[in-house]
């Protein structure tokens, strides 16, 4: 085994956190093979809907004891939501199909082992996967996304959110496989417009809104139609408790405020991202590295300034929110309609999901509503989004793997091209 790499099983592989298998390297070979290539062949051409997840929370302790009216019913069964309205005191029920539904009984265990388990899987089979919250300001999406906090003794917590469940089967099925891989993550923060990384060591990651010394992190064009975040900080990690703790060290510079629907409701767009390589043996012997990337992504809440008592700063902080909430809702139905220009450059939320939303990525998009009569239009909105998001096609490749002499290749590469810039 070569020295080079310092491989252990079941743990780190001391390979380039940054490395990217290459379609256009000679030693690079695709994943598929056999029957599995004129099938994925045929997934590529034809599309992969974006698979969208509809979540509504139950009433709140304030909204039950005054009775607030529900308008609100989820048959998880049929997949279907059904919003009631009355027009000119009539009354008219609209009804929403989605890939699934999860009613306000439904707990976080349920949602995560039906809906999110899958996409994990493909992620360790070498897909790039993107799975986001989207909704009104209150309705649980910062709850469905990182759920509650961990417990003192480290017990893994019975309301644990996507995130956590997700690095925790990552590693599951890693240890059971014994294999051989190396992970990093990433997490940044999206706020007025504005890239933060949550990872920066404390003298440089604090951020003040009226600061105008410090330059924000730049969003950068990587020359093949995606965009990447320069200088944004990469930590290697080895364990699942290492990712709790770096998810809660980052989570708590995250922006948040009170707002008359939501005591604590986040102000900003948030992106973790888990990037896994993997090695593995070829019949052959030769030894290969695949890659496959999770992004995790709690989008701040929707929201009518005016109902939420947003004032001056805050205004302008929900104008930027839903501004590019909009963006988002433009890029969505560009793509449904198949217009020849889709607004992505609109706004740097839409830039950083472009790839997840007509792209290479198999994307999975959870709405959260609430079931209060006096959320009624934003509930209907977020579920027009949701509905017409159904129809987006991604186009997912596995990304190619990649032989090991030519990882340790490019990692010298990589060494020499830092020496020259120091």
């Amino acid at each position: 085994m070569d020295s080079s790499l310092q491989q252990r099983r079941g743990g780190l592989v001391s390979l380039s956190p940054s490395q990217t298998p290459r379609s256009s390297d000679k030693s690079v070979r695709d994943l598929r093979s056999g029957d599995s290539n004129s099938s994925s062949k045929h997934e590529k051409d034809k599309g992969v809907n974006v698979q969208v997840i509809l979540r509504c929370r139950p009433l709140s302790e304030d909204e039950a004891r005054i009775h607030t009216p529900v308008v609100i019913t989820c048959n998880e069964n049929r997949r279907e939501v059904c919003a009631v309205q009355n027009i000119a005191n009539k009354q008219i029920d609209r009804t929403f199909l989605f890939d699934k539904v999860f009613g306000p009984s439904s707990q976080q265990k349920e949602l995560f082992d039906l809906a999110v388990s899958p996409i994990v899987n493909e992620v360790l089979e070498g897909y790039n996967c993107t799975i986001f919250a989207y909704g009104q300001t209150g309705t649980g999406k910062t709850y469905t996304m990182e759920g509650g906090a961990r417990k003192k003794n480290g017990e893994f917590p019975s309301d644990a959110g996507v995130i956590p469940r997700s690095v925790k089967q990552i590693f599951d099925i890693l240890e059971a496989q014994n294999a051989e891989y190396s992970m990093k993550v990433t997490f940044l923060e999206l706020y007025n417009e504005e890239i933060t990384d949550l990872l920066a060591p404390e003298e440089t990651s604090k951020f003040i809104v009226d600061d105008k010394t410090k330059k924000p992190i730049a969003l950068m064009e990587d020359g093949k139609g995606g965009v990447f975040v320069r200088g944004l900080e990469e930590e290697i990690v080895t364990t699942a408790n290492e990712i709790y703790k770096i998810l809660e060290r980052g989570s708590a510079k995250r922006r948040t405020a009170e707002t008359l629907l939501n005591k604590q409701s986040s102000r900003s767009h948030s992106i973790f991202s888990i990037t896994i390589h993997i090695k593995e043996c070829t019949p052959e012997g030769e030894e290969m590295i695949k890659c496959g990337k999770l992004n995790l992504v709690d989008l701040a809440g929707s929201e009518n300034i005016s109902r939420s008592g947003a004032r001056e700063g805050r205004a302008r902080e929900a104008g930027e929110i839903n501004k590019s909430l909009l963006t988002l809702g433009r890029v969505i139905n560009a793509l449904v309609e198949h217009s020849g220009h889709v607004p992505y450059r609109d706004s740097k939320l839409t830039r950083l999901l472009r790839d997840s939303l007509g792209g290479k990525t198999k994307t999975c998009i959870i709405a959260t509503i609430s079931p209060s009569v006096h959320c009624l239009e934003e509930t209907l909105s977020t579920l027009d989004y949701a509905h017409r998001a159904k129809n987006i096609k991604n186009k997912p490749e596995i990304n190619q793997k990649m032989m090991k002499s030519a990882v340790i290749k490019d990692l010298y590469s990589e060494i020499d091209r830092l020496k020259q810039g120091s």
